[in-house]
């Protein structure tokens, strides 16, 4: 997973996280409202017991809005009001509450199932509760069960409850589809405004954010890193000479190209039109100037063709250390001084010079 895949990931998780909170928060503040109403509307038709009983269920929902207040462990917030829920519902049917209309808050369970656990848990839980139902349906003699329904009541309920929890699926299953087509969304659009279109390396736009990064973490703790500040020399000739296409080509192949030059730690970007710039983290001015030094040689060497004419490609660079700069903007300047340099001297050349060609290409463990 990429770095933009995780960061659009964990800002979904974060907001469904706070949304999660605040329903699950305002369902238990429901529950309570009608577990107390309900409960004095039994009290006052002369259902003492029953009245008790919806009262005493107040008791875990509040402790359980409470302990998520201590510990904020959502799971257990969740996994309490379900097990509440269940067990209400249970009692429900089991004893019919207020002439045998207790089923009927069943009705509310799916969509909060579906959503608090998803579709597969929430399925699995929503079978052993119907198996629950049709146990205390046909067998009223089982211990605890109070309530006789009628042949048609139950005909009915589970008609209506099954139709309620299709419908409920397919919505949940829309939802999480929608959600999922979000995330994809926004990595693409997160994608596109990092992304050079034409060399698929990162734009100015998305280095400059790394440059300030990168330099924040020099401040912090001292690991030192360079630039490499690239020009492909006569680029306006070959676009003049071979037309913009073939231009556009080898942009995309002197790109493919860096990209197997560089370490995988490296950071390449198109800087602006022929111009592309390299973050080396980790990395020493000397070892900058190593890699350098392979990179231009590797282009040298490789023949870049478009429609089967070859076309002459070498690069310039200029290289600096955040050693000797005290901010991104020195450290761009200084590298562009070093590159103009490079293409006074005569172009296909690095600078400032490496005074020993066979240094060793940089060393992830050793930078």
């Amino acid at each position: 997973m990429t770095d933009t895949e995780t960061q659009s990931r964990s800002f979904l998780s974060a907001q469904e996280t706070i949304q999660m909170s605040r329903l699950l928060s305002g369902l238990s503040a429901m529950a309570v409202l009608f577990l107390t109403g309900i409960g004095a509307k039994a009290w006052y038709a002369d259902h003492t017991f029953h009245a008790w009983v919806l009262w005493l269920f107040n008791i875990p929902v509040i402790a359980n809005v409470l302990w998520y207040t201590w510990s904020r462990n959502q799971q257990v917030l969740v996994r309490g009001l379900l097990i509440t829920v269940g067990v209400l519902f249970t009692y429900l049917i089991a004893s019919g509450g207020e002439g045998n209309t207790g089923p009927l808050w069943f009705y509310v369970f799916p969509p909060l199932l579906f959503f608090l656990t998803g579709l597969k848990a929430g399925t699995a839980i929503l079978l052993f509760c119907y198996l629950l139902a049709v146990l205390v349906f046909q067998f009223p003699d089982l211990p605890g069960v109070t309530a006789s329904y009628t042949a048609d009541f139950k005909i009915r309920f589970f008609a209506t409850l099954t139709f309620v929890s299709i419908f409920c699926f397919v919505l949940e299953a829309g939802r999480l589809h929608a959600r999922n087509r979000l995330v994809e969304l926004a990595q693409l659009h997160e994608q596109a405004a990092r992304t050079d279109d034409l060399t698929q390396l990162a734009n100015r736009r998305d280095m400059q954010a790394r440059l300030n990064k990168e330099l924040s973490r020099y401040q912090r703790s001292g690991h030192h890193f360079s630039i490499v500040l690239i020009d492909l020399d006569l680029f306006k000739r070959i676009n003049d000479d071979f037309g913009h296409d073939a231009g556009d080509e080898v942009l995309r192949q002197f790109s493919a190209l860096v990209q197997e030059v560089i370490r995988q730690s490296d950071v390449a970007a198109r800087w602006g039109g022929e111009e592309f710039l390299l973050l080396l983290p980790d990395t020493t001015l000397l070892q900058a100037l190593s890699l350098a030094e392979r990179l231009r040689s590797e282009v040298a060497v490789t023949e870049f063709y478009h429609q089967g004419r070859q076309l002459p490609v070498t690069i310039s660079a200029g290289v600096c250390s955040i050693s000797s700069a005290g901010s991104v903007n020195e450290l761009l300047k200084q590298a562009d001084i070093q590159l103009y340099n490079a293409k006074e001297q005569g172009r296909n050349r690095i600078a400032p010079r490496v005074r020993t060609q066979t240094a060793a290409t940089p060393n992830p463990s050793s930078a």
